[in-house]
């Protein structure tokens, strides 16, 4: 087991720091410990924690800022005055079909001229793709509006426009070199666009165009606010920073999922065994792996019908589809993880490299994403997983906290065919015959650029509390700091000197239940998921730092402080 580094968030050192933390503290009445960590959110003074801890729909950016707003809602405007045929393009991941599902969805409530599209994972890959094109030619649509994805689509914009077919596209990966000559390229990530927040989901831009466009024509935004549980769910499954336009987002988004989720979200949430009040957690691992679940077995259309669905027995079956397609899913992720890591541990090369990348020619294309992660639960590095897809060879990458997997993949670029993706994941395409000198590559390129620390596994510490700081009070205002997620993670904190109170347990054969105390602290009851290796350790009797979220446990109506361990270290 890979020992885990403990990296402390920073603290206020200065006489200036200190006197901020107490004036927010007094302002707020909160204690200090509070007080840091909001500190260290950057929240520190009133005005900046009231708009934290009570985010306002009115805070959200003025959509005109984005390059391109004006022309994008220029030719919307157009295409339903002139009664076109509008082809709403989507992805067939999660943030893809939530934003097709938004996008049309809300533009059906009042125009009947439109469809929606989303390429076949196996038969066309990712992004705007001929087929579509050739679909939109054939069927007199004048108009196609792209959503997360479109924004490396020169060539077959291009060709869209020689057929008489117009491009709006709204996207948020990083741009090549050059921007397609649509009708409006509208992606926070422009180099030339001064929109203020550059980490919306594609959804997110989708939304922001049809805000912009009921701003110009003084439409209520009460109907669009409507479709935030679709963008909650973008956010969440798309990890991207919850801070900013993504935390107001997000914030409204649960509080409609919770309060009164669409129909088919309703049936997949029952279909999933989720107990409300659902968090950003729960979205992450009980519905995106759903949804995500019908484009990478069959086709994601089944997703964005049960997105849209308003009947509850079609609904159901449609969650019964999707269910039946995430239990697939999850046989062929556990099966090919392990010809993955067998491949590594049985190859001397693989198992000394700085990065994983692997190729076996039958693997299913749509959980390749899944298995790289599983990879790097071993084995902690930069990893790249390819299947053989229309005679190429195509996969996702993920990587480590710390690394820029894109760039390291721009840098091979000459290899390949296609690529795209953000700093922590990318999908890429390239020749068969060119994965060998591919995966030589791109070792040398993270062996050139990783840093040793990026080799083993982080464990991000806000700060060392003492356990008699935790109270209900105390966690309370915690729970309040949230939707959590990038870059406004859950408190983790440790606490020094803890000695174990009575017998550790193990349950399931892996998991780690026991009770603890420090000091004049109460006894708390704390879980370890995964953690069942430290059980000897703790036999010692040996006293331990503990690494710990602070969280509620629900039992049998009973609602417990309990500690959720992330880590523990003996004392030397």
């Amino acid at each position: 087991m890979v020992e885990k580094r403990w990296s402390y968030q920073k603290l206020p050192e200065t006489s200036e720091d200190k006197q901020t933390v107490e004036s927010l503290a007094q302002a707020i009445n909160v204690n200090s410990f509070l007080a840091t960590l909001l500190w260290q959110r950057n929240i520190r003074e009133f005005d900046s924690a009231k708009s934290f801890f009570r985010p306002q729909l009115s805070e959200l950016h003025d959509p005109m800022l984005m390059k391109d707003m004006d022309r994008a809602v220029e030719r919307l405007t157009l295409a339903l005055n002139r009664g076109e045929k509008i082809l709403i393009y989507g992805d067939y991941d999660v943030d893809g079909t939530t934003s097709v599902a938004l996008f049309y969805g809300y533009l059906k409530t009042f125009y009947d001229h439109l469809e929606f599209y989303i390429p076949d994972r196996y038969k066309e890959g990712y992004g705007v793709q001929k087929p579509g094109i050739t679909y939109a030619a054939e069927n007199g649509f004048t108009l196609i509006v792209t959503l997360d994805c479109g924004i490396k689509s020169v060539d077959l914009v291009a060709e869209a426009k020689n057929l008489g077919i117009d491009f709006i596209i709204c996207d948020h990966h990083r741009p090549g070199e050059v921007i397609p000559e649509a009708e409006a390229v509208l992606d926070p990530k422009r180099v030339d666009c001064p929109y203020p927040f550059k980490e919306l989901t594609g959804c997110g831009v989708g939304f922001k165009l049809l805000q912009a466009y009921n701003q110009y024509h003084q439409i209520p935004t009460e109907g669009l606010f409507e479709y935030l549980d679709l963008l909650a769910i973008s956010i969440a499954a798309d990890i991207v920073p919850i801070t900013g336009e993504n935390r107001i987002l997000a914030h409204y988004g649960l509080k409609q999922l919770n309060a009164a989720p669409r129909t088919g979200l309703r049936t997949l949430i029952k279909s999933a065994s989720l107990k409300p009040p659902l968090d950003i957690t729960n979205v992450v691992f009980g519905i995106s792996p759903r949804i995500n679940a019908a484009g990478r077995i069959k086709h994601a259309y089944d997703a964005v019908n049960l997105l849209l669905c308003e009947d509850e027995n079609e609904a159901e079956e449609f969650a019964r589809i999707i269910n039946t397609h995430n239990t697939d899913r999850r046989q062929f992720d556990t099966r090919i993880t392990q010809e993955a890591l067998t491949m590594i541990e049985t190859d001397d090369w693989l198992k000394s490299a700085k990065s994983t990348v692997l190729f076996k020619n039958d693997w299913n294309k749509g959980v390749v994403g899944i298995v790289a992660s599983r990879c790097i639960e071993q084995y902690y590095r930069p990893t790249i997983i390819l299947t053989e897809s229309n005679e190429k060879a195509a996969g996702s990458a993920r990587s480590v906290p710390g690394f820029d997997v894109y760039e390291a993949i721009e840098a091979c670029s000459d290899l390949l065919e296609q690529y795209g993706g953000h700093m922590y994941a990318a999908g890429l395409t390239l020749k068969v015959e060119n994965v060998p000198a591919f995966q030589r590559r791109f070792e040398e390129v993270v062996s050139r650029k990783i840093q040793e620390e990026h080799l083993s596994p982080l464990v991000d510490v806000d700060m060392k509390l003492p356990l008699s700081a935790i109270s209900d009070k105390f966690y309370g205002i915690i729970s309040q700091m949230g939707p959590f997620g990038p870059e406004n993670m859950t408190p983790v904190f440790v606490a020094e000197q803890v000695q174990l109170y009575g017998t550790p347990r193990i349950l399931k054969e892996k998991h780690l239940k026991m009770d603890v105390r420090q000091s004049g602290s109460q006894i708390f009851s704390c879980i370890g998921f995964g953690m069942a290796h430290f059980y000897e350790k703790l036999l010692t009797g040996r006293p331990f730092d503990l690494c710990y979220q602070v969280e509620i446990n629900e039992f049998q109506g009973k609602r417990t402080l309990q500690l959720q361990i992330k880590d523990i270290k003996f004392s030397k």
